[in-house]
């Protein structure tokens, strides 16, 4: 075994002679052969397959126009949160088709899937998606339904008589 340190200057005799600075590795984007960024989304049991790459700012959906499928602006809102906190509104041209679940799960599926491609795109910008909270996958879903019940937990209404 090594020989062991009784003092500060004992520690210092330890140390190796030339610490060489450590060189952090830098994470390189991860791009398509047509330059798009590719990530999966989830949120309840939607699922969101997005691409995105630099353009002026097209938004389709299952073919659709953003505006036309999520026509409901809280839901166009929660979608355009990625791009608001990176203040990059416009800059993408953003492609992505999903399935499953109602409207709401698939705005949510939409920005997971978003905010991951951003991060593909660019490693840079995964501290700031992570402290908003925009990479986590909202593992939230409905409760199943119980037998002898009315709904999840709702039971049927008593009656004495």
């Amino acid at each position: 075994m090594a020989e062991t340190a009784r003092s500060f200057a004992d520690l210092a005799r330890l140390r190796p002679a030339a610490a060489e600075p450590v060189e952090l590795e830098r994470k390189e984007p991860k791009l398509d052969a047509l330059g798009r960024a590719y990530a999966t989304g989830r949120r309840k049991n939607a699922v969101a397959r997005v691409w995105i790459k630099p353009g002026s700012g097209r938004f389709t959906v299952n073919g659709r126009d953003m505006p036309a499928y999520f026509a409901r602006s809280t839901l166009q809102m929660i979608i355009n949160q990625p791009f608001e906190v990176l203040d990059r509104r416009g800059r993408y041209d953003v492609f992505c088709t999903v399935k499953g679940g109602g409207l709401s799960g698939q705005a949510g599926a939409v920005r997971h899937g978003i905010s991951r491609a951003l991060v593909n795109f660019d490693p840079t910008v995964r501290p700031i998606l992570k402290s908003n909270g925009f990479l986590t996958r909202d593992d939230r879903v409905v409760e199943r339904k119980k037998y002898g019940k009315r709904k999840a937990r709702r039971s049927f209404q008593f009656s004495k008589r």
